[in-house]
């Protein structure tokens, strides 16, 4: 990753990703219900300027909590603001991951990696950190960008997960969107 383009913050990108067209789109809320829960502990991979963060924050509870994890300082700052702004900040950890790892160690019920897989160099390895961040029968979804990521390749995106344990639920149909809903297993 280092200096690839998609990981230098601009004003323009942290728009991108969070304004009301992109929110009405995609609702994060009612995309969400089903996985997140009050009380649970939560991970946003890529969070960038926290659409889903400030979301499942809401969602989690003041007994849930959820990890924000962004490899740019500037996205993190401003789910900082937002959810001040929003009075839900102690919900939320915010944490810089690195290109080569998340760097965490907090189990969760539930990971998001929304449009963010494809930006990293190597997937298999972002996959493994996840899996191992997973409680028993938590669930992981993974979404990435038609225009960016072909069927064929997240297809295989698919296989790789399933090959390192997890098992496919379900494919929710998400705007412009491959997607993917796994389950750790019991153990």
């Amino acid at each position: 990753m280092g200096s690839h383009s998609l990981y230098k913050y601009s004003p323009w990108r942290a728009f991108a990703l969070n304004n009301r067209l992109r929110a009405w789109f995609l609702k994060p809320t009612k995309l969400l219900k089903d996985y997140v829960k009050e009380g649970m502990t939560v991970i946003d991979v890529g969070s960038g300027s926290g659409m889903f963060t400030i979301a499942m924050a809401k969602m989690v509870g003041r007994s849930g909590k959820v990890i924000a994890v962004d490899v740019q300082d500037e996205m993190l700052e401003t789910v900082r603001q937002r959810s001040e702004r929003e009075g839900i900040r102690s919900r939320i950890n915010l944490h810089k991951g690195t290109p080569d790892s998340l760097g965490l160690c907090e189990r969760a019920d539930f990971i998001l990696a929304f449009h963010v897989v494809h930006e990293v160099p190597d997937q298999e390895k972002l996959l493994k950190e996840v899996i191992t961040l997973l409680k028993p029968r938590a669930k992981v979804l993974i979404v990435e960008p038609t225009m960016r990521v072909s069927a064929l390749e997240f297809e295989n995106l698919v296989d790789c997960v399933q090959s390192l344990g997890l098992k496919l639920l379900k494919r929710p149909m998400i705007w412009l969107s491959h997607t993917g809903l796994f389950e750790s297993s019991e153990k």
